[in-house]
């Protein structure tokens, strides 16, 4: 059963907090290329049940990061100058790195992208449960687990497959 509340998504976030970090000490002792498989497998399966559209949590809440082509591609589609979008939506570090400069998303209306076609890569790659190495990034992972319905549901999910018992 597929879980898509968000109030309910943030309690268990909150009370499976020490089991999440168990999980992920169990995690470290797995093959990575079967948790891998697992991840991609629940994820296609979980992925095509939610409509993020009608969510936009991560929107509300994540400090989106941008590439230069990033910018690119939002002010074309926005029809502004590279610099006059950097200049009213992006704050930059002398680090160089360069994020949007409020949260929630300058661009998210209700729940949904008004940018969509040309969002960050960023966005377009979250919650990243398609890339490899699950195991290595389970900590930014479950760091989103409270806020995203896929993220959440591929882990209960996981859990289960892998067999984790969990801490009473």
């Amino acid at each position: 059963m597929i879980t898509e509340n968000l109030d309910i998504i943030a309690e268990s976030a909150f009370a499976r907090e020490e089991e999440n970090y168990q999980f992920r000490q169990f995690l470290d002792n797995q093959n990575s290329k079967l948790v891998d498989e697992k991840v991609h497998s629940l994820n296609q399966k979980i992925s095509p049940q939610i409509d993020c559209t009608r969510c936009g949590n991560c929107c509300r809440g994540l400090m989106i990061n941008l590439e230069e082509t990033d910018s690119l591609r939002l002010a074309a589609h926005l029809s502004l100058t590279v610099e006059k979008f950097e200049d009213e939506f992006i704050e930059k570090s002398t680090g160089g790195m360069r994020i949007i400069n409020t949260i929630p998303c300058h661009f998210l209306s209700g729940s949904k992208c008004n940018v969509y076609e040309a969002r960050p890569d960023e966005c377009r790659s979250f919650p990243g449960l398609h890339l490899e190495h699950f195991i290595t990034r389970s900590f930014a992972s479950l760091a989103h687990y409270g806020r995203c319905p896929i993220i959440y549901n591929v882990v209960e999910e996981l859990k289960q497959e892998l067999g984790f018992i969990k801490p009473k």
